[in-house]
Order: structure tokens, then sequence, then C-alpha cells
């Protein structure tokens, strides 16, 4: 078998080396034309296979880390702009707890519903 492919590779060496000393611009042509073709294959594959979505969970993570990231900029900009103000104001009152900026929702369920266990 493997006698088989190296003869393949000697016969495509042999041609290579013919078509380079009889037709050089041909030769090159030839290439040239197939490293297009591949190209543009390639090119086509990578964007069938970007806009496929292939985790709607991911694209939401990716999201919500955006938007995380821009509320952590402007609150920790506040933070600069007022450090000495809120330094001094903070020692003087007890901590206040602050709302979560989570966006959280409740997914009612069915915890009336009694299993009979009896049954298994």
């Amino acid at each position: 078998m493997n006698r088989i492919i190296y003869g393949i590779i000697a016969l495509a060496v042999l041609g290579l080396a013919s078509q380079l000393f009889h037709n050089p611009w041909s030769l090159i042509r030839s290439v040239l034309i197939i490293a297009v073709v591949v190209g543009i294959v390639y090119l086509i594959y990578k964007r069938l296979t970007k806009d496929k979505p292939e985790k709607k969970e991911q694209r939401a993570f990716l999201k919500a880390a955006r938007q995380s990231k821009k509320r952590q900029k402007s609150t920790k900009a506040k933070r600069d702009n007022v450090a000495n103000f809120s330094l001094a104001k903070s020692a003087k009152k007890s901590k206040i707890r602050k709302k979560s900026e989570a966006n959280l929702t409740v997914i009612e369920g069915k915890k009336n519903k009694k299993k009979n266990r009896a049954s298994f």
C-alpha cells in the first residue's frame, strides 16, 4: 500500500518538474488558480459556519458579560469621582443594602402538587 502512495508522489513530482522546464507559465497559472479556488471555498465555508447560530446560550452569555462590564465601568467611574465624599459619608452612616442590579425572574412551578409515592 505504501509503495502505491510513494509511486503516485514520485509521478507527481516528475510531472511538476517536467512542466516547470517545458512550460513554467502554465505551472504558475495552474498553481494560482488552485490557490484562488481553495481560498474561495475556505471563505464560503467560514461564512456559512459563522452565521449559523450554534449556541444561543453562548450568545446570551456574551451579551450579558458585555452589559456587566459596561455597568462596572460606569459604577467605577462614579466611585472615583466622589471617592473622598463617599468615604466621609460612609464612615458616618451605617451600610445601606443596595438593590441587586441582576434581572431575576421567578419561575412558577407545581409546589402544591404532591407525588403519590405509594404507586411506585
